[in-house]
């Protein structure tokens, strides 16, 4: 499921080949456009061009010089630019096709997510309604401040869109664990350390998984780079990873390191 980080590189991507260009024509899949035709589609970005590319949490913001297209990438949405891939694929849902003849496609196998068409900032906002602050945006009062008012358990809270959006199972699970928190503890026994401490750890995992796009999933010293494989062993301190669902879903932990 791709999360903040994957996005944001989304993000990135589509600010280096579509920013300034201008929409030809749009193809789309209709069982991936949300709350339009495509034709209503193409007609409303037929002749635009595009602005920066904005994120909040996972989703992304794609504006013109009037409507904007928005992207929710599912489990297995990707952004390809024809240059890199020259032949269309069947999964390729909607279609960008650039003055040049240049494309960016929307690829989706899975067809979660797709896309929407907002027409201006109030309608944008009224379809993204509901999440919370952008979790590389939030500073550390405020997350404190919010987390104060949140019961049950710390996973269910970080994974949840309406407390901030962008943290994903992975995420929740890479920031536990280097924060040294069990993921099954609940949010009312966290001390106040913790709960800084668990800040700091999404925020520099956020950061570095966004900086060092490419890398980061090799990277021996996190979590990630043993959760799923067969006999793992903690990074920190060799111990066997523990497994089990955790706000309905699969969680990797260290019992040694978590206490």
């Amino acid at each position: 499921m791709p999360e903040l980080p994957d996005v944001e590189h989304f993000r990135r991507f589509f600010l280096g080949h579509a920013t300034g260009r201008t929409v030809r024509s749009v193809e789309a899949d209709p069982t991936i456009v949300r709350n339009a035709t495509p034709q209503a589609l193409g007609e409303a970005l037929g002749g635009r061009t595009f602005d920066e590319p904005a994120r909040h949490g996972k989703w992304l913001a794609c504006w013109t010089d009037g409507p904007a297209l928005l992207l929710h990438f599912g489990m297995t949405g990707d952004l390809i630019w024809s240059g890199d891939e020259p032949a269309r694929h069947r999964w390729d849902r909607l279609i960008l096709r650039f003055d040049g003849g240049e494309e960016i496609r929307y690829r989706n196998m899975r067809k979660f997510g797709g896309v929407w068409l907002a027409h201006d900032s109030a309608e944008a906002t009224e379809i993204l309604g509901g999440l919370g602050p952008d979790a590389m945006a939030l500073g550390e009062r405020e997350f404190l401040e919010r987390l104060s008012r949140r019961r049950g358990g710390v996973k269910a809270a970080l994974m949840d869109q309406r407390f901030l959006a962008g943290v994903g199972n992975i995420i929740a699970d890479e920031t536990l664990w280097q924060a040294r928190i069990d993921p099954r503890r609940r949010i009312d026994s966290l001390s106040q350390d913790e709960r800084r401490r668990l800040f700091r750890s999404m925020r520099r995992i956020l950061r570095q998984s966004v900086d060092s796009y490419d890398s980061i999933p090799r990277q021996r010293s996190w979590l990630s780079s043993a959760r799923g494989k067969r006999d793992a062993a903690c990074p920190r301190c060799g111990s066997p990873l523990g497994r089990a669902v955790v706000a309905g879903r699969t969680t990797y932990f260290c019992s040694r390191c978590q206490r």
